[in-house]
């Protein structure tokens, strides 16, 4: 696989550092260790810049190179964020922190993109500036939103962005990507139904709410099979059902639903708000209860550029001779605001034959290094070459 040199060299350095953080796992804005160590190598690499506390805890590097005639800068983002999950790899670098854990991956983005602004600033091969872009919570917070709430990007002048994901399943090293819609919206409800409670043997001096909440979380399924277009991408996920009493001979008087929606264009995630309501609202009215919807928009849908999706494939088929074309992904990824500001790409590098992410068995490749972070040093190289 035709890798940088240098990243060959720094593969056991950056391997080091993945496992540090891997060990030290941090959750949604709390990264306070995770961004202190990223500021501190970013200032010994020798950034022009070091500026923390964009998005509350993210930091971003600005580099400079041998020439800045062409007025462009370009930012590169790596998430640094873990999970609320207990890790069960058994590894001698396991999480040392109860209830958290790296399993996404993001150890990896983060080392990967430490060891592209260390080879950026030490050879500086471009006529532009590159912005090393680390955020915090991409897991749910929307740190991504966050840091383009404070101005991340007219601050830095960033004109273009661009994202990379680890995934288990592509070949370790290789890359895969699509143009458009790539990763869904993902929003959030919380159903309250509220009925008449009383003794499980008189149902008849009930309002059941628990028979309510059932016909409502099957009738919302009708949503993706009577409502969307049969090729339209949507998922509706009823994932609690929590009653307000947990005996045996009690009919509740309340109960709460949650769950998801996914959805890959405003037209379906329009849709699906719509009828979850009406739905919910008659149902509930048909069993002589109510329901409240609260629905909550979350990480809007993430869209790659066409232009820089076409650069971004070829600058993975110049580093790893291919890339292949990724097939859409229901699940969320808050790089989807910084596309929103900006025009840029996210592309998938190969995991290999591994857990999936969110799995507690899960681990970041060390062998997909040398080429993810030749990935982000070949776009600057060639989107700002130097004269």
């Amino acid at each position: 696989m035709p890798v940088k040199n240098r990243f060959a060299e720094l593969h056991g350095d950056i391997t080091a550092w993945r496992r540090d953080i891997h060990e030290n796992p941090e959750i949604l804005f709390e990264t306070h260790r995770t961004s202190a160590l990223v500021a501190e190598k970013l200032r010994a690499f020798g950034c022009d810049e070091v500026v923390e506390g964009i998005g509350r805890t993210g930091v971003v590097g600005v580099i400079r190179g041998r020439s800045t005639a062409s007025g462009r800068t370009i930012g590169l983002r790596a998430d640094m964020d873990a999970l609320p999950i207990t890790e069960a790899t058994g590894l001698d670098y396991a999480s040392k922190m109860p209830g958290a854990m790296h399993a996404c991956g993001h150890d990896g983005h983060t080392a990967m993109l430490l060891g592209a602004a260390r080879y950026l600033a030490e050879t500086r091969n471009f006529d532009g500036t590159v912005a090393v872009i680390f955020q915090p919570a991409e897991e749910g917070g929307g740190g991504g939103r966050e840091m383009c709430r404070d101005g991340m990007m007219e601050r830095l002048g960033i004109e273009e962005v661009y994202g990379m994901h680890n995934w288990p399943g592509v070949p370790v090293g290789q890359f895969a990507i699509r143009p458009g819609p790539f990763f869904a919206a993902t929003d959030i409800f919380d159903i309250e139904i509220e009925g008449k409670g009383g003794h499980a043997a008189k149902p008849h001096e009930t309002v059941d709410t628990t028979v309510a909440a059932a016909q409502i979380v099957g009738a919302l399924q009708s949503i993706a099979s009577r409502n969307a277009d049969p090729v339209a991408q949507l998922v509706v996920s009823v994932t609690s059902f929590q009653t307000s009493s947990n005996a045996y001979n009690v009919i509740p008087q309340r109960v709460h639903l949650k769950g998801t929606v996914r959805t890959l264009s405003p037209e379906m995630r329009d849709l699906a708000e719509t009828r979850m309501k009406a739905i919910c609202t008659s149902v509930a009215e048909a069993f002589g209860a109510t329901a409240e919807v609260s629905y909550t928009r979350n990480y809007p849908v993430m869209v790659n550029s066409d232009e820089q999706t076409t650069f971004a494939a070829e600058v993975a088929r110049a580093v790893s001779g291919q890339c292949a074309d990724a097939e859409l992904v229901m699940g969320g990824e808050d790089f989807a605001f910084m596309l929103e500001e900006r025009p840029g790409a996210y592309i998938l590098v190969g995991n290999g034959d591994t857990a999936s992410v969110h799995h507690p068995e899960y681990n970041f490749n060390d062998e997909a290094i040398p080429a993810g972070c030749s990935w982000w040093a070949e776009i600057v190289e060639r989107r700002l070459p130097a004269a």
